[in-house]
């Protein structure tokens, strides 16, 4: 069951290449013979997106100052290592340039709703030396929150970096897709077969669409849970790749957590799983913190270390100040990403709003 728009162009069409490494004849094509794959996060990065929109009709007057301190924070940590474009509402302006003030950071002016670019951005792709951003029809994680201006962030970004946009009617989030570079994703139920987002999709339809867009052969299906966070459960806060074949999980070990026994299901589920090319995951734990700093602790906090961000040279990851937990987390992300700095800051505000380093940001592949 199809439910597919084809490729509508803001630019003219480009050659058609294949991608490197994506050999099978069998991938949908579009109307130019092109096949797409989307890389994975490790691979090498034209640049970094970003927003910089903190309302207090959404974060409250006391909580906006620390997540504008996060997202400068966030960006030039990047900074250190790829270039960072991040979009800013006019009227902040002045207070992002205050607090990024660097060079290697480019701030455009744009109406936005709300901070999460990972998830009202593009999912950008491949073709050969083709470059495209995927447009997933962000519609507020269901209409839980105004988005009006989200909304066209996505066709923004793709203008701003001069590629083509993709289409497509179905309906969900970067943070939902988790990928290996290779034609393997994981994906939560709970996000992308809800009702708010997709009615009437099932698993074969969203397989099938992946394909098209992403190159996506192989879906590893995590349950996740609906209802209990804005996002209804995204994978980016469960599982991710640290390469092709490793994954690392979070485990939450607070029994009052309604994650708890949701980490135990994954984990058996990707102990079990196996990649497109039929290899069993070796599967990593991250734990997540005991304790975390009390000035900014809520119902809503997001105290998880999965949501860590790879980018060129480094990975920037959070700490909560658990030293024990931290230390951990350091530990297993310098042994999974050899060569690779491990960053670790404070985001304790943009914790405090249920998100992390990741759903901040969104890669643009190398041209």
């Amino acid at each position: 069951m199809r439910r597919r728009t084809f490729v509508q162009t803001t630019m003219a069409a480009l050659s058609s290449v294949l991608w490197a490494g994506c050999d099978d004849t069998s991938t949908p094509v579009d109307d130019d013979g092109r096949t797409w794959l989307m890389p994975e996060e490790g691979q090498p990065h034209q640049r970094t997106w970003m927003a910089f929109a903190a309302d207090e009709r959404i974060w409250g007057a006391d909580l906006v100052p620390e997540v504008q301190r996060n997202l400068a924070t966030i960006a030039t940590t990047i900074a250190r290592f790829e270039p960072v474009t991040m979009l800013v509402r006019a009227r902040e302006m002045a207070q992002a340039q205050r607090l990024i003030g660097t060079a290697n950071v480019e701030l455009i002016p744009t109406d936005l709703d709300d901070l999460w670019m990972r998830d009202t951005g593009p999912v950008f792709v491949r073709s050969g030396n083709t470059k495209a951003g995927v447009d997933f029809n962000f519609n507020g994680w269901g209409d839980k929150q105004e988005h009006r201006a989200d909304a066209r962030v996505a066709e923004f970004v793709t203008a701003r970096a001069g590629v083509e946009t993709r289409h497509t009617d179905l309906v969900l989030e970067g943070g939902a897709l988790e990928v290996d570079g290779e034609g393997t994703a994981i994906i939560t139920e709970s996000c992308v077969l809800n009702n708010n987002r997709n009615p009437g999709w099932k698993k074969r339809d969203v397989e099938e669409e992946l394909d098209y867009l992403l190159g996506i052969k192989k879906v590893i299906w995590l349950p996740g849970i609906a209802g209990q966070d804005i996002t209804d459960g995204h994978t980016d806060f469960y599982a991710r790749f640290t390469g092709p074949g490793v994954v690392v999980a979070g485990l939450d070990n607070d029994p009052d957590s309604f994650d708890y026994d949701v980490t135990r299901r994954h984990l058996d589920i990707l102990r079990a799983a196996t990649d497109v090319h039929g290899r069993p995951l070796q599967v990593e734990v991250l734990t997540g913190p005991s304790t975390v700093r009390e000035r900014f602790e809520n119902d809503d906090f997001a105290a998880g270390y999965i949501n860590f961000y790879v980018c060129n040279g480094a990975v920037i990851a959070p700490e909560f100040g658990d030293p024990t937990a931290d230390s951990a987390t350091a530990a297993t992300l310098t042994r999974l990403f050899p060569g690779r700095e491990v960053v670790q800051i404070n985001i304790d505000g943009i914790a405090a709003g249920g998100g992390g380093i990741h759903c901040t940001t969104q890669q643009e592949p190398v041209d």
